[in-house]
């Protein structure tokens, strides 16, 4: 297994997003930006509590929800989403703006910013020009960057979500000063991590239907070299976050088999 060593003035901070096996379980919780009061976040104290004591390393999230539960919030990474998109109900061709930067993260106690960048979309040099941008001034004050990579945009036709795009887009965000990526997970995925000098963690995308296709996605990228995950609905969207989370902790950070995280989910953790 390979492991990621920060060594530049950004490590404290990376490493609380990071354990020392080189690997990280990010939640995404930066949903409410688009979709408001969905599923899993109608309370999002509750949710909070229950994926860090399912063992999730940071969190993923808005500016607001990271200022309103900051107590919950406390004892994991925080990561910030710094740029903006459409609503659900706005318009999809609309500007993608960066909405917080830096001052904001520092004063939430953030360990990292993260952009949004869309290559081979229409949107895709204004979204990496905000990559860039936000990158240059985290990094001036000791910030970690997470570029989330989307190849064609998240609504993008599947001829897009090839492994080559995938490990274009993601050495693009490297390249551009990124400490570490979000993309698509695909088959091949070795070819995206191999060719990426920022460890990579996979999105969880929509709902899935079957919570086993989940944790074997979770185990084939990892042994295709993945870093973690950063994973919204899949979490707080489950019958039982706290067992969710812990299932991908134990795939993540424990070697655990499919098998055995689905014996934590269909079974019980000690308070």
């Amino acid at each position: 297994m390979e492991e990621w060593f920060f060594t530049n003035m950004n490590t404290r901070r990376l490493n609380r997003i990071f354990r020392p096996d080189g690997r990280a379980l990010i939640v995404a919780m930066d949903h409410g930006l688009i979709d408001g009061p969905c599923a899993g976040l109608e309370n999002p104290a509750d949710t909070i509590n229950k994926i860090v004591s399912g063992g999730a390393d940071a969190v993923l999230t808005s500016y607001g929800l990271a200022r309103r539960f900051a107590r919950e919030l406390a004892p994991i990474g925080l990561i910030l989403r710094s740029d903006g998109s459409n609503t659900k109900i706005g318009n999809k061709d609309a500007p993608t703006p960066v909405f917080f930067g830096v001052e904001e993260a520092l004063r939430l106690g953030a360990d990292a910013l993260v952009v949004s960048a869309y290559p081979g979309s229409s949107k895709e040099v204004e979204s990496l020009s905000n990559l860039a941008l936000v990158a240059g001034e985290a990094h001036a004050w000791g910030l970690a960057m997470l570029a989330e990579m989307v190849p064609g945009g998240f609504d993008s036709a599947p001829e897009y979500r090839t492994v080559e795009n995938i490990a274009l887009s993601a050495r693009l965000g490297a390249e551009l000063g990124a400490d570490f990526i979000k993309t698509p997970y695909v088959a091949g995925f070795e070819s995206v991590t191999q060719r990426c000098f920022a460890p990579v963690v996979i999105l969880g995308g929509a709902k899935r239907g079957k919570e086993a296709d989940m944790l074997a996605e979770i185990k084939q990228a990892v042994q295709s070299g993945a870093a973690g995950v950063a994973i919204g609905r899949n979490i707080f969207q489950a019958e039982d976050p706290r067992l969710m989370t812990a299932a991908v902790a134990a795939i993540l950070h424990d070697d655990a088999t499919v098998e055995d995280a689905l014996k934590i989910l269909g079974g019980s953790l000690k308070p």
